[in-house]
């Protein structure tokens, strides 16, 4: 998937053209070199992708595919050497470092696998840190209506010591939420969780799309996890090459399974 491709321009012949989707943000031919001469590495080769608003979108791949890369692209974490990032229409190119720290701040949220909580705040402050940090509050009503969708009504004046790991990353998704951001980017977030707390948080983050219309964009590399997002983005050597909607585990390990086929050698060579 080497162009940008929004929608399909052809309406088929017995239906009204639909509008192209809102897009939340979009990489543009991205190109990501790590190191120099014999020891550079190419993470990300003209890869293009445009992540839908209000869609949960996991991204997969081989170890070393440039999934994680191209999420950081996205979210502004790590700079890119050619191409176009963009958060709705702001081409992140054209920030200095403060205003995409700002941009980060203020229109996005991010979930990791470690927790990051803050150990001597309680969980209500944890999920107000972001706007504490910008000098605000929590909407009442706003903060309620989370901590509920969450399930946290009884742990919001635990320390993070005092909570199962479960329990800790919801609050960590309470925090990402809680600014309203426009996207939010999950890297891993199950992977220090056992099955059943993976999928009820698994759960919350499909019904967040749904329910609030939240634009998630998750790397993991568990199919199972995958089938919980709207579509699955699939990278292989730098590049975007594949997209699924309406996943199953079943049909992304199948994907999978052929990415990690050896290419085929060219007969007499």
């Amino acid at each position: 998937m080497n162009d940008l491709r929004l929608s399909d321009p052809r309406p088929a012949a017995d239906a009204s053209p639909q509008p192209a989707p809102r897009i939340a943000a979009a990489a543009v031919d991205v190109v990501k070199t790590y190191g120099r001469g014999e020891a550079a590495v190419r993470a990300l080769d003209s890869a293009s992708v445009a992540i839908p608003a209000g869609d949960f979108t996991a991204v997969m791949g081989p170890s070393g595919s440039g999934k994680s890369t191209l999420v950081h692209a996205l979210a502004g974490l790590d700079g890119i050497d050619s191409g176009r990032v963009l958060i709705g229409d702001t081409d992140l190119s054209t920030l200095t470092e403060r205003e995409r720290t700002l941009l980060r701040r203020e229109r996005l949220g991010f979930v990791f696998q470690a927790f990051n909580l803050v150990p001597a705040l309680t969980a209500a402050e944890n999920i107000a840190l972001p706007l504490t940090l910008a000098g605000t509050k929590p909407d009442p009503a706003w903060m309620n209506e989370l901590v509920h969708m969450l399930g946290l009504q009884a742990r919001l004046g635990h320390r993070p010591a005092q909570l199962s790991g479960g329990q800790q990353q919801r609050v960590a998704v309470g925090r990402a939420l809680i600014a309203r951001p426009e996207l939010v980017f999950a890297d891993e977030p199950t992977g220090n969780l056992d099955s059943r707390a993976g999928a009820a948080l698994l759960t919350f983050l499909r019904d967040a799309t749904r329910r609030l219309g939240q634009t998630i964009v998750m790397v993991t590399h568990d199919p199972v996890a995958a089938a919980y997002a709207d579509r699955v983005v699939f990278l292989a050597d730098g590049r975007v090459v594949d997209e699924l909607p309406e996943p199953t585990a079943e049909t992304v390990l199948a994907r999978m399974a052929r990415l990690d086929e050896p290419a085929p050698t060219t007969a007499g060579a």
